[in-house]
């Protein structure tokens, strides 16, 4: 009824309390709400043999099981949210320790690639090296993906950058990896501005990875960047299969893939967290992303402000 007496300094319900306690133990929360189910039980057949021969106040009853109720949603609450947070952690330490045996294996294979002891051990270098690329974006991804679910968001240090200088860089690389394929660049007026350049070039990476990925192999992926006088909109064409309504409407979601149709060999088999993490790229640099798609075209448009202050670097 809100006359309980308030614990002085207390960050924490009982109840709370309880959930962080069990979760530390190790207990599922099947066996949390089985303590309460036993609780609720234990109170209520002492309360009628208590108030036997006469039945308890119904009032009163209707009160404590609210009560219960009510400890019970704190407890699942606070325990799934510890639950996740430890998840998060975990990850975060295991892609962090799995960089260094990543960085030498890489490392190697660069070397035996630099020793040209003959075509087959070039060869298999060179997968070595391929794969240890894709692994090592798969922890990044992983990295800025626990980041943003622990609330620290995605890390951004501004500075001067061309945008120009940094796709025509990106699209170069990009048309190494995909030589059978046509990467189109065209810019009008001022792309410069305050940003964090490693992070715009790894969002337009995953957007233009993700063109190539879903859009038809015989046409063209256009990248169109525009700048007027307070920001700059970057969008990344292509053509092919529409994206569905239902689709499109989650697709930064994390862990949101579209369907290849049909499948096709740059299917990476990834986490999912490629557009996600281009939205959140976004976000920390006080921009908007969105995406449309019809059956001339599917549309990724990046609008960003052409002054990111360091005070939103994370």
């Amino acid at each position: 009824m809100g006359r309980a007496p308030v614990v002085i300094e207390a960050t924490e319900t009982a109840a709370q309390t309880h959930a962080l306690l069990r979760a530390r133990a190790g207990f599922n929360i099947n066996q949390l709400a089985a303590e309460y189910r036993a609780l609720r039980a234990s109170v209520l057949r002492l309360w009628m043999d208590d108030c036997a021969p006469h039945a308890p106040d119904v009032g009163d009853m209707i009160r404590f099981n609210e009560a219960i109720d009510q400890a019970l949603a704190e407890s699942i609450s606070f325990f799934s949210t510890h639950v996740e947070q430890t998840r998060n952690l975990l990850l975060g330490m295991l892609g962090h320790d799995l960089r260094s045996p990543l960085q030498a294996i890489r490392m190697t294979a660069s070397y035996l690639a630099a020793l040209n002891a003959g075509h087959h051990v070039s060869d298999a270098a060179a997968r070595l090296i391929r794969s240890g690329g894709r692994m090592q974006a798969l922890l990044d991804d992983l990295s800025d993906f626990n980041r943003t679910r622990l609330g620290l968001g995605i890390n951004v240090v501004p500075a001067p950058v061309d945008l120009a200088d940094l796709l025509a860089d990106e699209l170069d690389e990009l048309r190494a990896v995909h030589p059978h394929r046509q990467i189109e660049l065209d810019i009008s007026g001022s792309l410069k501005g305050n940003w964090d350049g490693r992070r715009l070039q790894q969002l337009f990476q995953n957007l233009i990875v993700n063109a190539l990925k879903y859009g038809a192999p015989n046409t063209p992926v256009r990248v169109e960047g525009h700048g007027d006088a307070t920001q700059v909109r970057i969008d990344v064409r292509n053509q092919g299969p529409v994206i569905e309504c239902a689709t499109l409407a989650r697709i930064f979601e994390p862990l949101t893939r579209g369907t290849c149709d049909p499948p096709t060999s740059q299917d990476d088999g990834g986490l999912g967290l490629g557009l996600y993490i281009a939205s959140e790229i976004a976000k920390a640099h006080q921009g908007t992303i969105e995406a449309c798609s019809d059956a001339t075209e599917t549309v990724f448009s990046v609008s960003l402000p052409r002054a990111v202050g360091t005070a939103n670097g994370h």
